[in-house]
């Protein structure tokens, strides 16, 4: 199939991504993303389309849904013996290896080095929202962006999952990975019913600071699809997209009933003797869960893809049911 390309974003609406087809827009043109890409009218994609992956793990989704990015921008560092992508996506890769982008500063992506990529299609959903990049990758190629709106780094996983689903034709692939991890979920909420209803944080240390994920992030999300519920006192915390802050003099707002701490950018030790957070009664009573930021479970929760998080289920379980108990 030859390769057709418009010059345009692909805006992919949330309300489109939760049909069997989805509406991608180009200009004041509006085309329809079908399971067979073969058979759309207007936007189409060749069978083995050049994806380059620039958003928060959108190289990982692709992989999950069977296409393999030429370009992944590697903003989680795991380098070139993964590809690019966690432990739980590298075999998804077979024997080829996308190159591996990256920049001084993060999110500042080289256009050259992505036009000399030559791609159908660029992935750009959980990233964030900056019209002037957006602006210049359509010059290069269709772009998939969040829904307009969404805050910076901000769409939950199981949109990215159906709108990069439904721009690579493959929306019933990203149903039924959604699906898999969600009856995953469903069933551990189902087997640790002491998990309902719990005041819980996922916070992290860094530099001379804390703060904690919020609703939105999977990092939060995925908890919350256990049965936990949010501290109160954290959602009246000035909040940054996904992430709120929290100033030293209001680290007892992290003293939930439950707790996932870790660092960010810092040895663990510095969390392990931080003394305002051994202050803490879910610390000092045994339920928060402290893990160093390089621990598989961190690493796949921060990833938040489909695949990653039933991943992190396997091994953080344990740790919550003995925290909660």
């Amino acid at each position: 199939m030859s390769k057709w390309r418009f010059r345009g974003i692909v805006a992919v609406l949330a309300s489109a991504v939760l049909a069997s087809t989805a509406c991608v827009q180009s200009d004041d043109t509006t085309y329809e993303v079908f399971d067979d890409p073969a058979g759309t009218p207007g936007f189409s994609l060749p069978d083995q389309p050049r994806v380059v992956a620039l958003g928060w793990s959108d190289g990982g989704v692709a992989v999950e849904l069977g296409v393999r990015p030429v370009a992944i921008y590697d903003w989680m560092g795991f380098g070139e013996d993964t590809k690019g992508v966690g432990e739980w996506d590298v075999a998804g890769f077979g024997d080829t290896s996308p190159e591996l982008l990256s920049a001084q500063s993060a999110g500042e992506f080289n256009m050259q080095q992505i036009e000399e990529l030559d791609p159908d299609l660029i992935l750009n959903v959980r990233a964030k929202a900056d019209s002037a990049v957006t602006d210049r990758l359509r010059e290069i190629a269709p772009v998939v962006t969040a829904p307009e709106g969404t805050g910076d780094f901000a769409v939950d996983w199981r949109t990215q999952a159906q709108i990069i689903g439904a721009a690579l034709g493959k929306g019933a692939d990203a149903d039924r990975i959604v699906a898999e991890t969600t009856t995953a979920q469903q069933t551990v909420a189902r087997e640790h019913p002491e998990f309902a209803g719990k005041r819980f944080v996922y916070a992290a240390k860094f530099g001379t600071a804390y703060g904690a994920y919020l609703a939105g992030d999977a990092r939060f999300d995925f908890f919350a699809d256990l049965g936990f519920v949010q501290n109160p006192p954290v959602t009246r915390l000035q909040s940054s997209g996904f992430f709120a802050q929290v100033p030293v003099e209001r680290v007892g707002d992290l003293d939930s009933q439950a707790g996932v701490f870790t660092t960010i950018g810092l040895p663990f030790a510095d969390l392990e003797n931080d003394p305002l957070i051994n202050s803490l009664a879910v610390v000092r009573d045994g339920h928060a869960v402290r893990l160093p930021e390089n621990d598989p479970a961190v690493l796949a929760l921060s990833a938040g893809t489909p695949k990653s998080l039933g991943f992190a289920l396997d091994r953080i379980t344990p740790q919550l049911a003995a925290a909660v108990e």
